[in-house]
């Protein structure tokens, strides 16, 4: 039987700061948000849908505690709701018979500002979640829930600081509000182990709508490329490893708001993946519409313009496809490569042209989601031989282009039919 993540140790932070590890092994995150998962779904939907993530090789698993005040569902001083909490013990126990974490959000933002979660009962809601949850081995910690760390700084510091006192083997980070990170508020917190970012669900050109979540002016704004939220998070000169939590969720529409505006697809959802990854992010979380709400009442309309009930939607190719990444980037030692865009042999183009490279000591791997053709200084290689194929992010296939020469070489994609036109190019050093 193949053995689970932590018994090759504790989830830890990798000696260079940038990655997770379970003792010597390495840990590629990779995540899905499921925010509903206790509060909508029975354990034998639960368990319908855990098979489904560990199947694909997902890892971690991003779910809230306390999403909303509703019946039997009520952060009390008392903790009164017990069936509630033994239902969440429940699938936790599942989740870890299966080898998955689960990325505990012990409430969502809004009940922060709402002042449900306040600084008078939060330590007791700490105590209360390390007293329950502290010695699982298959718990990691998300503060926040879709809120900035200003709303609600010091329950966050309160919370965050418990937990890491009295849960010593569990890792804490926070899920900030859309198109910010955790770094903007406690990158320097010593409870916070690793920064999340939400690159959010909103096109280049739909900087302000009018909505609820706009961003303010001193938050940045990198629209699609959440690949720039990585360097920011990379650029504090204490290092701590980054993670996209939230980037455009597969069937949403673009903007999130509005059901009128195109929906993203698996070809965007694998583009943020790639992205993030090859800039250096210590893995990357994948979203759904209908699954992160858990939608089964098609004759209710949902959130979001959704179109499909959750038990489709697992399905959706998108979800399919991270298993190749994850394959992809454990086939190399990951955690030791870094971004390389001093290989290209012309100025980096901007926005869906842009070729990202990772390498490392014996391999060189470069996305384009355009599929247009670029060019690479192989020069620092003389001497090496060079293996290059492609690589189809959407099949997990392999084409061999065979040898290389160690010289700036022009490396033209063929042309998909499909959904996309991503490719990544793998070069082996040898």
């Amino acid at each position: 039987m193949e053995k689970k993540f932590w018994e090759y140790g504790a989830l830890q932070v990798s000696e260079n700061k940038r990655y997770l590890t379970n003792g010597d092994r390495p840990f590629f995150w990779l995540g899905d948000t499921a925010w509903l998962l206790f509060q909508k779904l029975s354990l034998s939907d639960a368990r319908r849908y855990l098979e489904n993530r560990r199947a694909k090789k997902f890892r971690v698993i991003q779910a809230t505690l306390v999403h909303m005040v509703m019946e039997n569902q009520v952060v009390r001083a008392d903790f009164d709701t017990e069936d509630y909490w033994e239902h969440c013990d429940a699938i936790i126990s599942m989740a870890e018979e299966m080898g998955l974490y689960m990325a505990l959000l012990p409430a969502w933002g809004s009940l922060v500002k709402e002042k449900y979660i306040t600084e008078e009962n939060v330590e007791r809601y700490a105590a209360f979640l390390a007293e329950r949850y502290g010695n699982r081995p298959n718990v990691i910690w998300l503060l926040g829930g879709d809120i900035r760390g200003t709303d609600g700084f010091a329950i966050y510091q309160t919370l965050g600081n418990y937990l890491k006192a009295h849960t010593k083997q569990q890792l804490v980070g926070f899920h900030p509000f859309g198109r910010t990170s955790s770094s903007l508020w406690f990158h320097q917190e010593k409870w916070l182990d690793f920064n999340m970012f939400q690159s959010g669900h909103r096109r280049y050109d739909q900087v302000s709508l009018g909505e609820w979540d706009d961003n303010n002016g001193k938050e940045g704004w990198f629209g699609e490329d959440n690949w720039k939220y990585v360097n920011r998070d990379h650029a504090y000169s204490e290092k701590k490893p980054t993670v996209d939590g939230e980037p455009s969720y597969e069937w949403i529409p673009q903007g999130l708001h509005d059901p009128k505006e195109p929906f993203w697809q698996a070809s965007d959802v694998r583009r943020y993946a790639y992205w993030s990854v090859f800039q250096g992010a210590m893995g990357h979380t994948y979203g759904d519409n209908a699954v992160m709400q858990f939608y089964n009442t098609p004759e209710k309309p949902g959130s979001y313009g959704v179109k499909e009930v959750w038990m489709d939607a697992i399905h959706h190719e998108g979800s399919c496809q991270m298993s190749h990444l994850v394959n992809l980037m454990e086939s190399v030692d990951f955690q030791n490569g870094m971004p390389a865009e001093d290989l290209l042999a012309f100025e980096q183009r901007e926005k869906y042209g842009r070729v990202s490279i990772f390498a490392g000591e014996n391999y060189i791997l470069c996305y384009t989601y355009l599929g247009e053709e670029f060019s690479l200084k192989l020069d620092r290689y003389q001497g090496k031989t060079l293996a290059a194929s492609w690589f189809d992010p959407a099949s997990g296939v392999y084409s061999p282009i065979g040898e290389v020469k160690a010289e700036e070489t022009v490396f033209k994609p063929v042309k998909k039919y499909s959904n996309g036109n991503d490719w990544v190019l793998r070069i082996d050093i040898r």
